[in-house]
């Protein structure tokens, strides 16, 4: 469980362009749970992001992963490491090793592990993206394609076998199909064990379809916390943000509007096809 209270951060505190990035931001996020982050550019998400991990220290306010105070001075940053794995948005551009196995291995390596355990992880978490291991082991990162070079960064956030995966726009600049493929694969490794899931996008249809939950920034603070058909409902404040809805909901909503007796919040194109075909009917 992630337990955060109270979360306030100011960038060039005491200085002329001071800013107060979040200000008193307070959700847990449980055992399990896929929690979506939306939010207009500039809303706090990656500030709030770069906490859940130790990059960032708060002003004030405490964040608990699984009993461990990560905003605590003392503690250790491995430790946080081993709780809490981040993925940049375009992780592949911090690929630097000669090759696949050891760019996946170096986080592990930082764990102090032996080298067997290494090369389990590595095997393992390689495999875990849908790559093949045997194939890419000894290949230059660079000579991947872009779908490919991104699982491979994924690969080594989860070799470090995080009981907490944080994925910052994990699918942005990917083609369709790389889009869907890499949605796919964060699905698929929320579904392996226990793992807790925080995913930003500004993609809505993703996370009305994925996400157990949804929490909704703005301005720095948290202005919604909800299911997606909680959240989503509220039309009219989200727009304000200047955050759309998911196509699904937004034809139903057009279509309600328009006087078509439609009461359901749809999140799918197929939940909106059996609920227009209902009232058709």
């Amino acid at each position: 469980m992630i337990e955060v209270k109270n979360l306030t951060h100011i960038y060039s505190e005491d200085l002329p362009h001071q800013q107060k990035a979040l200000e008193d931001v307070s959700f847990t996020a449980g055992d399990g749970e896929f929690v979506g982050i939306i939010g207009h550019t500039g809303s706090g998400k990656s500030t709030l992001l770069q906490h859940l991990n130790g990059l960032l220290k708060p002003k004030t306010g405490t964040i608990i992963v699984d009993g461990l105070d990560i905003t605590d001075k003392k503690t250790s940053m491995i430790e946080v490491r081993k709780k809490v794995g981040l993925v940049f948005q375009y992780p592949e551009y911090q690929l630097f090793e000669e090759t696949v196995a050891k760019d996946v291995a170096f986080g592990p390596k930082n764990l102090g592990l032996s080298q067997e355990e290494i090369d389990e992880r590595v095997r393992q978490s390689i495999t875990a993206v849908g790559l093949d291991y045997d194939a890419i082991k000894n290949m230059s990162p660079f000579e991947l394609s872009g779908g490919q070079k991104r699982r491979v960064a994924i690969a080594g956030v989860i070799a470090m076998n995080p009981d907490v995966l944080i994925l910052d726009e994990p699918t942005a600049g990917l083609n369709p199909k790389a889009h869907q493929d890499i949605l796919n694969l964060v699905t698929g490794i929320h579904g392996q064990g226990n793992r807790t899931v925080i995913l930003v996008s500004h993609n809505m249809n993703d996370i009305a379809r994925i996400c157990d939950r949804v929490l909704v920034m703005d301005k720095g603070r948290l202005a919604m916390n909800g299911t997606p058909k909680e959240v989503f409902a509220r039309e009219e404040e989200l727009k304000s943000m200047g955050l759309a809805l998911p196509d699904a909901a937004e034809i139903t909503s057009r279509l309600r509007k328009a006087g078509m007796n439609i009461n359901e919040i749809c999140l799918t194109i197929e939940e909106a096809a059996e609920e227009i075909a209902k009232v058709r009917k």
